[in-house]
């Protein structure tokens, strides 16, 4: 059991005692019930916002305010685990918090605590809003198996660590919530940013690569539900037709619900260009509710572009991977990789394709600049490919492959009047009645483009006509525009 001992007295014959246990809880919303810690009763009518510090007189962990009779200290009696350090950090420095809780029968429950900034006093951080942005991400966390014994209100949404006293305060509060192998690897790195026996340009680079690591939130694989009637609005919104499709990815969110955790393979979509993979794969994200990014293997030539460079090197930088990771804040996120099939093509030294396995497979991943293992349990990858037999067996041995057949000729008809020319029409301020496409004219735009697959020449199609029947109403005074099959073969040939 930790203790707080934030006098540093010399008395040996009195050692600390720790008047509080702690309760492990995963609650993101703190409340009345939900509690960051638990106090005994305070004096009534001091107890809606007391103000004061978390301190150790002599022997007991306790929070000293000022009562209507003078300073008064109330023991500590519970405490969230994953506020252990946080509190203990705040009592070691002197920070004067105010509290918000109230007074129930088994003692003042807090569920917000805030920095009290005063003139000339202590702050919590050389980073403004360090304290919200401390429990934010402690929230966010989940309830460490043990606690480690060692030694008006900010928003902490932009809060970034670049200063290395934030990096070092982050550290010491955020204790057994990070994971072990990154906690280890940052104490490693931050004996090397203070050290004076290495180059100014070492230094720099562990800062640097301690900023990105301490930037992202380290959550667990669990999943929340996911509601199958809201997925599957969102894929008829983005998608029509396609049901093969939507009911594979239904099937994957029914599997997440009751595993609660992300399948063991990704999606890898393969069909003709233009058939809408990539527009499939930012709808899975949207309905997954995480974080995307993208990575385009037809532009990436070397392997070190995925990997990064060795800190040896004076511009040694992140891979592209690592840097997606810093950039959505957090290790749980949607790669997309588009044109897999690309992969294998790379120009320069090493094989891509290779560096993607050991981010599919859920191991972990290490980027050269880091040098720390990467949790990847988080990550759901889904890739897109024109022709799956330029992909490896090993890669494809990694996603679970669905088709994506082109459009027919009906179908291309309804994507064209319901969505394509609906969708130019409203981003230019049109009306409908403006731009009319007859139904013989619209046989001829789909017969125009039925030797190319996809839909992209329709929507490019849908942006001519539409902009053509602006200039008519904006430079001739014309009331709306009605496209016959003559007008169309003109204006498109």
């Amino acid at each position: 059991m930790p203790v707080f001992d934030f006098t540093h007295t010399p008395d040996e014959k009195k050692p600390a005692e720790c008047t509080y246990t702690v309760f492990y809880s995963n609650e993101q919303h703190p409340t009345a019930d939900n509690p960051l810690m638990v106090l005994e009763r305070l004096e009534e009518g001091s107890c809606h916002h007391p103000v004061g510090l978390i301190t150790n007189p002599i022997k007991k962990t306790a929070f000293e305010y000022t009562g209507q009779n003078g300073t008064v200290s109330a023991n500590i009696l519970k405490m969230d685990a994953r506020f252990v350090g946080l509190f203990k950090w705040l009592g070691e420095s002197h920070i004067k918090v105010r509290l918000t809780g109230e007074n129930r029968e088994e003692g003042y429950v807090v569920y917000k605590v805030r920095e009290v900034g005063f003139g000339g006093g202590t702050k919590l951080s050389a980073e403004d809003g360090f304290l919200q942005f401390m429990i934010e991400r402690l929230l966010a966390s989940d309830a460490p198996a043990d606690i480690e014994e060692s030694d008006d209100e900010e928003d902490g949404d932009n809060m970034k660590l670049t200063s290395l006293q934030s990096i070092v305060d982050f550290m010491n509060c955020a204790g057994r919530t990070l994971p072990d192998n990154v906690r280890l690897w940052a104490r490693r790195n931050l004996a090397v940013a203070r050290s004076t026996e290495v180059t100014a340009e070492e230094r720099r680079h562990a800062q640097r690569a301690l900023s990105m690591m301490m930037n992202i939130q380290w959550k667990s694989n669990y999943f929340e539900a996911i509601d199958p009637k809201e997925a599957r609005r969102i894929l008829d919104e983005e998608l029509y037709g396609m049901e093969p499709v939507k009911q594979r990815i239904i099937e994957t969110i029914i599997q997440i619900n009751r595993t609660h955790t992300l399948p063991a393979y990704g999606i890898l979509l393969v069909g003709p260009a233009g058939t809408g993979k990539s527009q499939i794969a930012y709808a899975v994200a949207r309905i997954l509710r995480l974080p995307w990014t993208t990575l385009d293997m037809s532009s990436i030539n070397d392997a070190e572009q995925l990997t990064g460079s060795s800190r040896i090197y004076a511009n040694a930088k992140a891979g592209i991977i690592m840097e997606a990771f810093a950039m959505a804040e957090s290790s749980n996120l949607v790669f997309i990789i588009n044109e897999l099939d690309k992969a294998s093509s790379g120009k320069g030294n090493g094989n891509p394709a290779d560096v993607l396995l050991t981010l599919l497979d859920n191991l972990g991943f290490t980027d050269n600049y880091i040098e720390c293992r990467i949790p990847t349990v988080g990550v759901y990858p889904i890739a897109t490919a024109n022709d799956k037999e330029n992909i490896s067996a090993p890669l494809m041995s990694r996603f679970a492959v669905i088709d994506i057949p082109d459009y027919t000729f009906e179908e291309k008809k309804i994507i064209f009047s319901k969505f394509s020319l609906p969708k130019v029409l409203k981003r230019m301020s049109m009306k409908a009645e403006e731009c009319i496409v007859t139904d013989e004219a619209l046989d001829a735009i789909v017969r125009r483009y039925d030797n190319t697959t996809g839909i992209r020449d329709l929507e490019q199609a849908a942006e001519h006509l539409a902009a053509h029947a602006l200039y008519e109403i904006e430079a001739n005074q014309a009331k709306k525009v009605e496209y016959t099959v003559d007008m169309v073969k003109e204006l498109l040939s």
